[in-house]
């Protein structure tokens, strides 16, 4: 995360690929999926992405080339055993923006990967390495003015080691028992970046005081050797990253901090008028599906009225001299029928306006839910992407601001008390 104090420093993580995982790692370091979770991602800029070793198959097959090969070796290795391992060479944006921003990042990450052929211990071992130029930071883009790119670089291997092969007790030749049979480079990622003891100016171990080794970790050791390759290699306006954070990204910028908080809750504040202003659409919308189905109801009971009327075509008889003669009933009948079909009349052409009524309502009502989804859509979905990033993120923010407020709330009280002495 940006510190805003100016630094800039250097980041190498290195993350435990499993074979599960490892599909879905070479799509997105490839950038060979149709579309991505992360919306820093320009699909139009992957032609600005730059292979220093660009795989010539599969990340399964090319480990299982280098397999049949013998150039590694998988004897001994528990089913769940990991095979594949990726760094993430990384420094914050406004380095690469303040040095010439695309063509620099080309060069740094150029020797950053000369580190990496070093860290893992050769080429031969190195699947695939690519820097990322497609991804848009979106702060600097927004204080600046103009598209700023974040430049990091991916490189997936397989974690090996050297180890021996000994003569076994079953060979013929009792001399050579317990001799080197031979060497191979055996995958391990716990051997690989086992931690290792820590050694004084003497190169002797320095001890606890239980007498135990002080064991300095492999993930500094990463870190120390990142830093120093980069030093040597002529970046000497850079920092390594801090010694005992754990935070994922040990990056700097010198742009505002405060404007990101700004960014944050303002789309906070956007999302929740949005929600708000969504859920009062669903309401209307709900109350006039309710109205209509109403209106509906009134129209299928009056049209039931009306088959009922066509009753009185059989009320009657017809006399010697064309007319019709009706009992005192029927005329009674009668009479109440066209009492209630004249109202019925009046109703139903009022019910016919309140369902027109409705039903441009209901159309006008579901436009405007539809048009409001997609538009809150995009706030949604950046709340959903990363929530733990964004708590963490608000965390780190609002712990200075809280501790200040308790600052001035314990300056107050204490000035209130010298006011009453």
């Amino acid at each position: 995360m940006a510190r805003n104090d100016g630094i800039d420093r250097t980041s190498v993580r290195n993350l435990a690929v499993s074979d599960k995982a490892v599909g879905n790692t070479q799509q997105h370091n490839e950038r060979e999926k149709d579309s991505y979770r992360n919306p820093d991602i320009i699909p139009q800029r992957t032609a600005w992405n730059i292979h220093f070793k660009k795989p010539t198959a599969s990340y399964t097959d090319l480990f299982s080339q280098l397999e049949t090969a013998g150039t590694i070796s998988t004897r001994g290795l528990k089913p769940d055993a990991t095979h594949y391992c990726e760094l993430v060479f990384d420094v914050n944006s406004a380095y690469f923006d303040n040095h010439g921003g695309y063509e620099f990042a080309k060069q740094f990450y150029e020797d950053a990967y000369q580190a990496a052929v070093q860290i893992v211990g050769g080429e031969q071992y190195i699947l695939s390495a690519v820097m990322h130029a497609d991804e848009i930071n979106r702060a600097m883009t927004e204080a600046l003015g103009r598209e700023v790119y974040h430049y990091h670089l991916h490189v997936v291997y397989v974690p090996v080691v050297e180890k021996q092969i000994l003569w076994s007790k079953r060979c013929k030749d009792k001399a050579l028992v317990g001799t080197v049979k031979e060497t191979v480079m055996q995958v391990s990622r716990s051997k690989k970046w086992a931690s290792k003891p820590l050694l004084d100016d003497a190169g002797k171990p320095v001890l606890q005081k239980s007498g135990k080794p002080v064991l300095k970790k492999s993930y500094s050791v990463l870190q120390d050797d990142f830093f120093h390759y980069m030093r040597n290699a002529g970046y000497t306006d850079v920092e390594r990253g801090e010694r005992g954070s754990t935070e994922e990204h040990l990056t700097v910028t010198q742009f505002k901090v405060q404007r990101e908080q700004e960014r944050l809750d303002t789309l906070t504040a956007q999302i929740d008028q949005k929600e708000q202003h969504l859920t009062q659409t669903n309401k209307t919308l709900s109350k006039t599906e309710k109205e209509l189905a109403a209106v509906q109801k009134k129209v299928t009971l009056t049209k039931e009225a009306l088959i009922h009327a066509r009753d009185l075509d059989y009320i009657g008889k017809r006399t010697f001299l064309g007319n019709y003669s009706l009992t005192e009933e029927e005329f009674s009948k009668l009479k109440k029928q066209a009492d209630h079909g004249y109202m019925m009349d009046v109703e139903n052409r009022r019910l016919k306006e309140e369902l027109s009524t409705a039903k441009k309502e209901a159309v006008r009502w579901s436009n405007k839910y539809h048009d409001l989804w997609y538009d809150v859509k995009p706030y949604l979905d950046a709340l959903h992407r990363a929530p733990e990033l964004v708590r963490g993120f608000l965390e780190k923010i609002l712990a200075p601001k809280q501790e200040l407020t308790m600052n001035v709330q314990q300056r107050n009280r204490k000035r209130g008390q010298d006011m009453e002495l």
